[in-house]
This record gives structure tokens, sequence and C-alpha cells, in this order.
């Protein structure tokens, strides 16, 4: 019967048999959910170093109220901050995370996109929810979205703002000017960590504007600001990612 099964469908036309196939939503297309679609882990996995670097990373988020990880691109810098913001969360040592992240194209001006300020957001936001789901599961994630424990806010929303009980995480800081990484520091409130994330040789803002680097020099004289230099030699994603960071 099976083998029939297979016959008739391998018989079909490709029109018949695409009616009923999934169609993958184009990212900026309205109503998109990049939670939609992703399995739930049914297991929790410990996250782990992969290199001495990543080890001081994650030590210092555990340690330091402030943390910078200054770096390439493929070295766990976000990933590392969001596993440890989610497993602070579910431990109880804080009450909610906060994320945000610059709202810059990679070069590309894609001009006005439709939709409300969220669904303007979430091309932007997608590395911030593949992580987060990785973590936590689509359908927890979303509950979790869904009561405000997780905010995932743009940075132009940050200023006057001040974030008590929780782990926020800035990504893509290279992109932010010098004015606005010390408007996102001083959002720091009680019983809170911060980190910020970035790599001050992938800035998509003009020469000499973005601030990344230059914070990170100023703060590295404080004694509980903890800032981790990452390098090439950290990169965990395909081998050929450090060989071409290498030369490029």
């Amino acid at each position: 019967m099976a083998k029939r099964s297979a016959k008739s469908a391998a018989a079909r036309p490709p029109q018949e048999m695409s009616d009923n196939a999934p169609v993958p939503l184009h990212p900026l297309r309205a109503g998109w959910d990049p939670i939609d679609g992703l399995r739930d882990q049914s297991y929790k996995r410990t996250v782990r170093p992969q290199n001495e670097n990543q080890r001081r990373l994650i030590e210092a988020m555990e340690d330091h109220p402030l943390t910078l990880a200054v770096g390439p691109a493929g070295t766990g810098k976000t990933y590392l901050a969001i596993a440890t913001a989610v497993r602070q969360l579910e431990e109880g040592r804080i009450d909610r995370i906060v994320l945000s992240r610059p709202a810059i194209e990679a070069g590309e001006n894609l001009g006005y996109l439709p939709g409300t300020m969220e669904e303007k957001l979430l091309p932007y936001l997608r590395p911030l929810y593949d992580a987060l789901s990785d973590r936590t599961g689509g359908k927890r994630l979303k509950a979790l979205i869904a009561d405000g424990t997780i905010e995932i806010a743009p940075i132009a929303y940050m200023r006057g703002r001040t974030l008590n009980n929780c782990f926020v995480v800035i990504d893509e800081a290279q992109n932010c000017t010098y004015g606005q990484i010390k408007m996102l520091l001083t959002r720091l409130g009680w019983h809170s960590r911060m980190v910020i994330t970035g790599d001050p040789d992938q800035s998509d803002l003009l020469p000499g504007v973005s601030g990344l680097a230059d914070i990170a020099n100023r703060l590295s004289a404080l004694d509980d600001i903890a800032v981790v230099q990452l390098t090439d030699r950290d990169v965990v994603r395909h081998p050929l990612v450090s060989c071409m960071l290498a030369v490029l």
C-alpha cells in the first residue's frame, strides 16, 4: 500500500503537489512572525564555552553588572549574552529581559517598511529571535513576550527609562554613536546587568561615527566593568570565517 501511495504521489504533476505544500513566508510580508515554524526544544542544552575568551565572557557576565563583548562576527557574543540572560531569568535572579539593537541596514536602504512599529522592526531583530527561540522554544518565547517578561525595544525608545531588576542586552553596538551608547549605559538600574556586544570593524555608519571602540577603551579602566576582547581565533562558525577575517 505504501509503495502504491509513493508511486501515485510521484506520478502527480508538480502543480497538484504544490497546492498542499507549505509556502515559506517572505520576511517582510505583513503578519510575518519570526517565531512561527520553530520547533520547541524537548531538552535543555547547557551552553559551554568553546574557547578561553568565551569562558572569560561568560564569567564576566556573571560577575560584573556591566560587560562589553567586543570582537569579530561569529565569536558567539550575542548568543552567549542571551543564553546567560535566559539562564538568570529561569533561576529567578532577574524579573525580565530587555533586548535592543539599532535598526541599521547593512549597506542597503530598504526604504519605508509597511505595518506597525513591531512589524517594521522584525527584520532587524531576527538574530535576537533566533537565539531566544533556541534557548526557550517558540511557544514559551511567545508567552514571555506577550506578558512583558521579554521585551525587544528599539534604541530610539530607550531614552528616559530606568531598567531595574532586569538583564539588558545591547546588540550590534558598533552601529551606535558615542552619544547613543552613553545614553544606553545610563539606563542601568538597581539589581540589573547589561551586556553590550559589537564588532567595531563591521560598522554600517560613516567612518568615525561609531562610538563602540572609544567607549570600550574608556570603560576598560574601571574595575567593576568587564571589557572582553575576542579575536578571529575565537570564531565558532565555519572555519573559513576566521581565515577570511584574517585577510580581509
